[in-house]
């Protein structure tokens, strides 16, 4: 059982099969002989140890200097060559070619397709952001490589957490 004045907001509503962590008190409900869990603390299952991987990989690349504000380079303003790496059935890309259609119409973009969800995705798009960055026969240079999705969940987005995913973003600045 959860009272309400118990928990902060939980940042999804409960539903079934949602898989998630819980830490309370157990107690017997003599009257019928039932057993109850007082929730106080509720998270998403992995959430926890997701957070807490991300954190040690961020603390290893400052380490390194991967964020130094002398690796990046300033965004133009107005960029001619964008490069998006996406998936290429998602509503994410759909929204910037129709934004980019009406706001700047004669922006060539290159986009460049990738499972950007499950096993494997991380290696795809780190992938797709070396090909992108490096001008060859088939395409200039670039002048901005975005690399999108939709929203989703903490595991669903995970795969961009990568450090394979980092590095790669690192070594194109």
């Amino acid at each position: 059982m959860i009272f309400r004045d118990t928990l902060p907001p939980f940042p999804a509503p409960l539903a079934d099969g949602m898989q998630v962590q819980v830490y309370g008190r157990v107690t017997v409900f003599e009257a019928r002989g039932q057993y109850q869990l007082s929730v106080e603390i509720l998270q998403s299952r992995g959430l926890g140890l997701l957070q807490a991987k991300f954190e040690a990989l961020k603390r290893k690349l400052e380490a390194e200097g991967l964020f130094e504000s002398e690796r990046k380079r300033p965004l133009p303003k107005f960029p001619r060559r964008i490069g998006i790496i996406t998936s290429p059935s998602g509503a994410a890309i759909q929204d910037m070619l129709n934004i980019l259609r009406r706001r700047a119409p004669g922006v060539e973009v290159l986009i460049n397709p990738v499972r950007v969800q499950g096993t494997g995705a991380a290696l795809e798009i780190a992938t797709a952001i070396h090909e992108l960055s490096a001008p060859n026969e088939s395409w200039k240079a670039l002048d901005v490589l975005v690399i999108a999705r939709g929203g989703g969940s903490i595991e669903d987005l995970w795969e961009f957490n990568e450090e394979i995913v980092a590095r790669a973003i690192s070594h194109a600045a």
